[in-house]
């Protein structure tokens, strides 16, 4: 039995409506297909997530802020320099004959390191002892006659004239005399140089003369270098601000000093180490700079075992005095505003984020010393610090207490992946 919509065959037409009629079907039923789709679902809980869809509390680890005792110190760069410097230089003419010292090693004060060629020296010497002896002759004989001529001139037995020019001859005499005895001591001084001694205790330097070499008093030809290494001078740089406030620490007695008033100072080595002996500031002898408003002062060290040498590059540590109740924060923890002011995040009430700007004074090891913003008791966020907004609820972990270990902890704690 054929269908109502099958064309008749032969029909004019028939086709045509047959296909618009299931075309129609078609597009209705299409219609109906993306009206559904479009459809709104209403939105249902996330899995796993809270009611709402909002997103879960971020965890945050925190220290608690504790006061505490801490030394405050300041760093300085500074270089080492010996005690005392001598340089043996060459006093009279000749020929070095020996060296009698090895390179390197230690000298006594007055021990002789070169020999001059000594022979013209003593010939002068000897010289010079002879005119001596003949001017005290000439001066012995010029004598006897005053002493003669003042018997004669109480008896008339000579004239004015004759005593006065006895008088006149042993004056001369005498001051031939005198003369003679500066040559003789001239000579002896220069006799003397020809044995090249070091002026001070030290460590003697590379010889720059060998034996056979001729030097020069004219041109003090330098022959070696004698540095005393114990004790041994650091001259560091500071600003002169840190400088006024240092001598007002030192007057008000907040900086800590040694027996005699002076600062006392610890050194850093240029690896780092802390170098055993502890010295003491000076402040004598220090002008400002012009150009960098820096003064050079000078501290002292002991150097009994030479460890320090000169022209070592070393960092003085100087200890300016200690704060009972110091308020510090981990640098780690401590971020800048726009206004380039200190900021904290600490867990506020019912555990939401607020945000602190800190004052703060100086960095005492890897922490900063704040001055206003924290108090004791405070809880500092280390960590997640990217994730956290002020008045976002959070969800707090205690960390260790404030040091070197928090700050370890809060790094370790940051680099592990969050649970949400």
């Amino acid at each position: 039995m054929k269908s109502p919509l099958s064309p008749a065959p032969g029909r004019p037409g028939s086709q045509s409506i047959f296909h618009r009629t299931c075309n129609g079907l078609l597009a209705g039923g299409l219609a109906l297909g993306l009206l559904s789709a479009c459809e709104k679902k209403p939105a249902g809980p996330a899995a796993g997530g809270p009611p709402g869809g909002a997103p879960p509390p971020v965890e945050v680890g925190f220290i608690t802020i504790e006061p505490r005792k801490v030394t405050l110190t300041q760093d300085l760069p500074g270089r080492t320099s010996a005690f005392r410097v001598a340089e043996v230089r060459a006093r009279v003419n000749g020929i070095i004959q020996k060296r009698l010292f090895t390179e390197g090693a230690d000298v006594k004060e007055g021990q002789v390191l070169y020999e001059i060629d000594a022979a013209p020296y003593q010939a002068e010497l000897d010289r010079a002892l002879g005119a001596l002896a003949r001017a005290e002759a000439n001066a012995d004989a010029a004598k006897i006659k005053e002493q003669r001529y003042q018997q004669l001139i109480s008896t008339k037995a000579i004239s004015q004239q004759d005593y006065d020019d006895a008088m006149a001859t042993l004056k001369a005499y005498d001051a031939d005399v005198l003369s003679s005895k500066a040559a003789v001591q001239s000579a002896r001084i220069n006799l003397d140089y020809t044995k090249a001694a070091s002026p001070v205790p030290g460590r003697v330097g590379i010889s720059q003369v060998t034996e056979g070499a001729y030097v020069q008093a004219t041109n003090a030809t330098l022959m070696a270098t004698v540095q005393q290494l114990d004790p041994m001078y650091v001259d560091v740089l500071q600003s002169s601000n840190d400088l006024l406030r240092l001598r007002k620490a030192l007057g008000s007695g907040e900086l800590s000093t040694d027996k005699e008033g002076r600062a006392r100072v610890k050194l850093l080595l240029d690896d780092g180490t802390e170098y055993a002996q502890e010295g003491a500031l000076q402040f004598s002898d220090v002008s400002v700079s012009a150009s960098t408003s820096s003064v050079t002062i000078r501290a002292i060290f002991p150097n009994p075992n030479g460890i320090l040498l000169p022209g070592l590059f070393v960092r003085a540590r100087l200890v300016e005095g200690s704060k009972q109740d110091a308020i510090l924060v981990p640098q780690p923890a401590v971020t800048r505003n726009s206004k380039g002011e200190a900021t904290v995040f600490v867990v506020g009430a019912a555990d939401k984020v607020e945000l602190r700007v800190l004052e703060t004074g100086r960095t005492v090891g890897s922490d900063w010393l704040v001055l206003n913003g924290l108090k004791a008791g405070d809880r500092v966020i280390m960590n997640n610090l990217q994730r956290i907004r002020p008045g976002a609820a959070i969800k707090p972990t205690p960390l260790p207490p404030v040091g070197a270990s928090a700050t370890a902890a809060a790094n370790t704690a940051a680099a592990a992946p969050q649970k949400h």
